[in-house]
């Protein structure tokens, strides 16, 4: 991956929507080239898909929570049952005292106490420490750095 690539995953992370005229004009390349780099980058995985940012509370997403599950067994193997609650945005293989953290967004408290119940049904998780988001100040687009 060259500086052009790096550029054009750069601003395709800010507006992926953003013409291959315009992101080639941005890196110094023609539309066609653009447009042959972008299909190179998906094709080897870079970028995985494209999609849009949609505001959480405008769709009733105002409660994020980040979830530790403590756990008697292995939890690498929970995977299919974590991605099953919808709600769960991220699920993680963490070290350290817990060994998995989850991103959860729900309208409610009481439905983050729903999820809370849903996740002690998983087979290994004997326990859950949670902690609500008060506020987000930023959250950021993947770097792309030098290899």
């Amino acid at each position: 991956m060259d500086h052009i690539d790096r550029g054009l995953l750069t601003r395709l992370q800010q507006d992926a929507t953003e013409s291959y005229a315009a992101l080639g004009e941005a890196v110094g390349l023609s539309p066609g080239a653009t447009h042959e780099r972008v299909r190179k980058l998906r094709e080897r995985g870079v970028i995985r898909r494209t999609t849009v940012e949609v505001d959480p509370a405008a769709v009733g997403g105002d409660v994020l929570a980040y979830v530790m599950l403590d756990s008697t067994a292995w939890m690498g193997d929970s995977a299919p049952a974590l991605a099953a609650l919808p709600e769960i945005q991220e699920a993680h293989v963490i070290a350290g005292s817990a060994s998995v953290l989850v991103k959860v967004r729900t309208s409610t408290t009481g439905q983050l106490q729903d999820v809370l119940r849903r996740l002690y049904a998983i087979e290994g998780v004997s326990g859950t420490q949670a902690t609500v988001v008060l506020e987000t100040f930023f959250e950021r687009p993947v770097p792309v750095k030098d290899a």
